[in-house]
């Protein structure tokens, strides 16, 4: 039993032999081609993604831990390596489309095995397919790992190692490479990651001949065991010496690919046989054309047979002139030729194009009298408001006049008035000044 948890997932020996892949009949060279050429996915799809190596890193842990707990022959390795990309990428924060890692992919597959570049569309059953498998995996994974995913890479201890031993600058990157060679083995699930770093650190000493402090040893100061980093070395050594890893079919569950097959068998495939679309010709026709036929095979001369055919083209032109001149307008016959499905087809695709073309021109005119109707409302309402407006105006102003008109009047008497009470006043008082006078006189 494999016991799962943080930073825990680790096997023995024994474990690795009896993987779920060898019981199913996977031996072990067929096993190790597998995991390389599934990391090998891993990080190229990596670096077509821009993604960091982190992801990467990632991706190919647990790609591993899968595959300890689940064999290849029931899980396609190119559906495995595109779900861990997929997964690693939310991990560590750096998240792509389900849509560019299954192009990446598609694309991969394409340049890997020789295949032509086809563009893989996004609305074809084949990328919805492609998308409904990635999840489906990516569950697979997670219900695998019990939803517990935690890495610890052994990059992040080589600087500090090399730092502390005060190693020249250039080892740094040469165990920065091996660290990265090192994910494409099964070392991520046999030792912890300090472990794995100090075995890139003693290959990359041994590589460029620096040597480092052994009285006391050098590796006791990073918690490692001499076994675990000469077993490290060893298998970076038997790594570089294998092959290129290439894809191995042997999944039962069938070969599952990227690449849409259909499109290619379509183009090779040709017609063989090319139906005649002439019609048939009278029976005296035929049997003018089938004695004729006779003589030209009895001849066998070259001649003839170019005329036999040059004669046909002419009867079949003719009989179709004379099919449409017969047929009158408004009726309509049986054709003497059996059609086709793929006429019939055409036909009835043409026949509700047709209809479909007749209720959108119906729909549209009755948008169009709709809105000429409320444009015909509107412009009434507008009418009447116009008229209620200069019918007020009017009689505003009519009212003004009127009220112009009895204001003057008024003025007008007021006016008078005053002017009779100043003459009265005026007599009145020249009368009697007058009298005044007379009696002073008198």
């Amino acid at each position: 039993m494999i016991y799962t948890a943080i930073d825990t997932f680790y096997l023995t020996d024994e474990q690795l032999k009896n993987s779920p892949s060898r019981k199913d009949g996977i031996d072990e060279a067929t096993e190790t081609t597998l995991r390389i050429y599934g990391c090998d996915l891993i990080q190229e799809s990596g670096i077509l993604l821009r993604l960091p190596q982190a992801v990467m890193a990632t991706g190919q842990v647990l790609f591993h831990r899968f595959y300890c707990k689940k064999s290849f022959a029931r899980f396609n390795v190119k559906k495995v390596a595109a779900s861990c990309v997929w997964l690693a990428s939310k991990l560590e924060e750096s998240t792509r489309k389900a849509r560019q890692v299954i192009i990446v992919f598609h694309r991969m597959e394409c340049r890997r095995e020789n295949l032509p570049m086809e563009h893989l569309d996004l609305y074809s059953k084949k990328y919805v397919d492609l998308k409904t498998e990635l999840s489906r995996t990516e569950r697979h994974i997670l219900k695998e790992m019990g939803f517990i995913c935690h890495v610890e890479h052994p990059h992040k201890f080589i600087s500090n190692y090399l730092a502390t031993l005060e190693t020249p600058p250039e080892l740094r990157q040469e165990a920065w490479n091996l660290a990265n060679d090192s994910l494409r083995t099964t070392l991520c699930v046999r030792f912890k990651s300090e472990v794995v770093a100090c075995g890139v650190v003693y290959a990359a000493a041994r590589r460029f001949q620096v040597p480092l402090p052994e009285n006391p040893p050098w590796w006791k100061a990073f918690d490692a065991e001499k076994s675990g980093i000469d077993e490290v070395c060893r298998v970076l050594a038997h790594l570089y010496s294998l092959p290129k890893a290439g894809y191995i079919p042997v999944c039962k569950d069938g070969d599952f690919t990227f690449y849409n097959k259909s499109s290619e068998t379509k183009s090779q495939s040709t017609p063989k046989d090319v139906p005649q679309s002439s019609p048939p010709a009278d029976s005296d026709t035929s049997v003018s054309k089938g004695a004729m036929g006779e003589a030209n095979n009895e001849s066998g001369g070259k001649g003839a047979l170019v005329k036999l055919n040059m004669d046909r083209r002419k009867d079949s032109k003719r009989s179709d002139d004379e099919s449409k001149s017969m047929v009158p307008e408004g009726e309509a016959r049986d054709e003497s030729v059996p059609k086709s499905k793929s006429d019939r087809r055409m036909e009835a695709s043409g026949e509700t194009r047709r209809d479909r073309d007749r209720d959108g021109e119906r729909d549209r005119d009755r948008d169009r009298k709709s809105r000429d109707r409320d444009r015909g409302r509107d412009s009434d309402k507008e009418r009447e408001r116009e008229e209620l407006e200069r019918d007020k105006l009017k009689d505003h102003s009519h009212r003004s006049r009127e009220r112009a008109k009895d204001s003057g009047h008024s003025g007008h008497s007021d006016k008078s008035r005053h002017h009779s009470s100043r003459d009265r006043d005026y007599h009145g008082s020249s009368y009697s000044s007058r009298e005044k006078d007379r009696s002073r006189h008198h």
